[in-house]
């Protein structure tokens, strides 16, 4: 990875590659490495009594964890030493002298949980089994020494939890599950209900007694259980937030009172689910709450917090969010998300209602070209309304009303999920494809989460049906508004995203000119089969909203919603990326389509990365995948694109089939080799 100084140099000298009509020789090229390599500083966190401020940061090209004194970020070292994949989870114990940090291998999932004491700079492994997946359960100020984590040590596919002390690593069991996807607990430690999917999709919730013993608690039916859920208990343990759609359309927050069973409303909105919520840290009262159909609001349920939120709202003109705080809540850490800068860290101190500027995490960016993202609400052929985002290339909008003078290549990208949205903010995909002479669109498809129910259940069973006609819709839209050059159109994303791309590559190929699929699913039945083991209990559910693969009948189903079984159909140029450790969507998904493609002649170029999984952690790998596919595009869309350079070093890029179909791929792996 380079460091920052190539970072610079690279600015400066980065060659240009453009077809004419999309070039402007004003506009400089924002180079990959500062686009998609590690940040300078993130994830932002501040000890609970308030003495130190930690962030991420690269030593040597890795993401670790550093420490340093509140009112002197710049004076932090780092106090983890990992050299390899980097950190990108981690928390302050309650002790104010623990990090506790977790970390899969090359991309399997099967995370471990680390504890730094930072008086002594040991480094303690506390779930040290191999092929063990570890889960931070709860953590509590009540028991500073001592962490609860799940772990399917026992049963692959259940997590039973124990109690940790995070100096030594001794273990205790607490709960030993009995068939359930999890349990939750209270700041006390005390288990409190038990969570399963029944075989009709229901989710049900058992209270436990004193003794472990489950009782009947609560029942969520199919059509509301991605849209309420248990939260979070109050200081008492006898009250419980939640989110609850039952009986309305979006989520609303409710406190229910677990002994009487009286339940409350608390807020809602028409339009929205509810979405973040604040709780004071020690009262565990509920503080504020956000929504977001196009952009981020706050709603103070506090008189204190509200007059906060004010003046937060004349700090920066961002989406603004309290990311850590102290235990007394007198400081906050709050990141405003920008559309056309990186995102800003403040330190703020209630009591002055002061805010403090302390970095960017990308500062590279803050001098770069960078452009708005414009919500935009698309209506669907049955008149569901579509949240998307679009970003257009520097110059093409000179008035400002998200048009173009004249259509321009466009690339739709697909979110992955697919129960997951897109929101407004800094994307570097989305500055990346303006930056190279292209349009770029996200949409919230039906299934995307936040928008009620009634819109996540009109996906069910809809899988490379009307979940794809929306994306359909969204390209119709581009082209009927002047946005988009119909000629000229790519569909790309990951996981679902991938799988959208397949879709789209097979069922509506005369739509797009070109497809970038990134650990896309090719085979749904495949898919179902192979599944990692601890996501078995949601099988009902999977099985309820995509499909049965256990009966023929649902087989059949699947196999005709799977790009797999359209390979005939594919007419236009196809970029695959798949991680070699992909647990989720595992590589085989990949290499059956790659096979099917090479038996019929049918031109696709595959890369593959022997030390990834679901997508790319490694910001080498990152960039060197984002290399091929900016050639790539070039290639078919015509925009402009940074030749690959250098971008394979230390990368574990493998390309078995089609380098020779992207420009300048095969002269690169050949340098690299040598």
């Amino acid at each position: 990875m380079k460091g920052l100084l190539a970072f610079a140099i690279a600015v400066s000298t980065v060659a240009l590659v453009c077809a004419p009509a999309t070039c402007e020789d004003d506009m400089p090229l924002i180079p990959r490495d500062v686009l998609f390599g590690n940040p300078d500083k993130a994830g932002v966190e501040i000890s609970p009594d308030g003495a130190k401020l930690s962030y991420l940061a690269p030593v040597e090209g890795v993401l670790n964890v550093w420490v340093g004194p509140v009112d002197d970020p710049a004076a932090a070292k780092p106090v983890t030493h990992d050299k390899k994949r980097g950190i990108f989870n981690y928390f302050w114990a309650f002790t104010n002298r623990h990090i506790i940090y977790l970390q899969d291998k090359e991309g399997d999932e099967n995370w471990r949980v680390y504890s730094v004491d930072l008086d002594s700079d040991e480094v303690k492994d506390l779930t040290p089994s191999v092929g063990v997946q570890a889960r931070i359960q709860e953590v509590s100020r009540h028991f500073p020494e001592e962490i609860l984590i799940a772990l399917n040590d026992r049963i692959p596919q259940l997590h039973d939890i124990h109690r940790v002390n995070i100096g030594t690593g001794e273990k205790s069991l607490v709960m030993q599950n009995e068939g359930y996807i999890g349990y939750m607990t209270d700041e006390h430690y005390r288990v409190r209900l038990a969570v399963r999917i029944s075989p009709q999709a229901s989710m049900e919730y058992f209270l436990l007694d004193a003794e472990g013993k489950p009782e009947p608690f609560m029942t969520i039916g199919p059509e509301d259980i991605l849209t309420t859920s248990a939260m979070a208990f109050d200081k008492s343990g006898d009250v419980m937030y939640m989110k609850d759609s039952r009986g309305r359309n979006t989520a609303a927050l409710m406190k229910l009172d677990l002994t009487s069973m009286e339940s409350t409303l608390v807020a809602e909105d028409p339009k929205v689910d509810i979405g973040g919520v604040m709780m004071h840290p020690t009262e565990r009262t509920l503080q504020a709450y956000s929504t977001d159909y196009t952009r981020v609001a706050w709603h103070p349920l506090d008189e204190a917090v509200g007059a906060d939120l004010d003046v937060l709202r004349t700090v920066a003109d961002g989406d603004a969010w309290v990311v850590s705080r102290t235990l007394d809540d007198s400081v906050w850490m709050v990141a405003f998300t920008m559309d056309t800068g990186p995102v800003r860290y403040y330190r703020y101190d209630r009591e002055s209602k002061q805010a403090t500027f302390l970095f960017t995490n990308r500062r590279e960016l803050e001098d770069q070209p960078l452009v708005r993202m414009y919500p935009v609400v698309i209506e669907a052929r049955d008149g569901l309304e579509l949240v998307s985002y679009l970003t257009l290339p520097p110059g093409t909008d000179p008035d400002g009303d998200g048009r173009p003078s004249q259509p321009v290549p466009l690339v739709l990208w697909v979110h992955g999920g697919p129960w997951a949205r897109d929101s407004w903010g800094y994307n570097s995909v989305h500055q990346w494809m303006a930056n190279r002479g292209y349009a770029a669109l996200s949409v919230n498809y039906r299934g995307s989460t936040g928008y009620g129910k009634d819109f996540i259940n009109a996906a069910n069973g809809e899988w490379g049906r009307k979940m794809h006609d929306d994306l359909i819709d969204a390209v119709g839209w581009a082209v009927a508004e002047g946005i988009a050059d119909e000629d000229k159109v790519a569909i790309s994303g990951g996981s679902f995203g991938g799988y959208a791309t397949l879709v789209g590559m097979t069922q509506t190929a005369k739509v797009f000119a070109c497809g970038v699929d990134l650990v896309g699913i090719s085979n749904l039945v495949t898919f179902m089969e192979n599944m990692p083991p601890y996501w078995m209990p949601m099988l009902p559910l999977l099985r309820d909203r995509v499909g049965d693969h256990t009966t023929e009948e649902g087989k059949a189903l699947l196999l005709e919603r799977s790009p797999i079984a359209y390979v005939d159909r594919i007419s236009k140029p196809l970029l695959i990326g798949q991680g070699a450790n992909d647990p989720r969507v595992k590589r085989q998904e990949s290499d059956q389509i790659v096979a099917a493609m090479q038996e019929r002649d049918i031109p696709v170029t595959y890369v593959i990365y022997g030390d990834e999984g679901h997508g790319f952690a490694r910001p080498e790998n990152s960039t060197s995948f984002m290399a091929v596919a900016e050639a790539f595009l070039s290639a078919h869309l015509g925009g402009r694109f940074e030749p690959i350079g250098d971008d394979f070093e230390g990368a574990s890029i493998e390309v078995p089939a089609g380098a020779d179909q992207v420009p300048g791929l095969a002269e690169a792996l050949a340098e690299r080799a040598e």
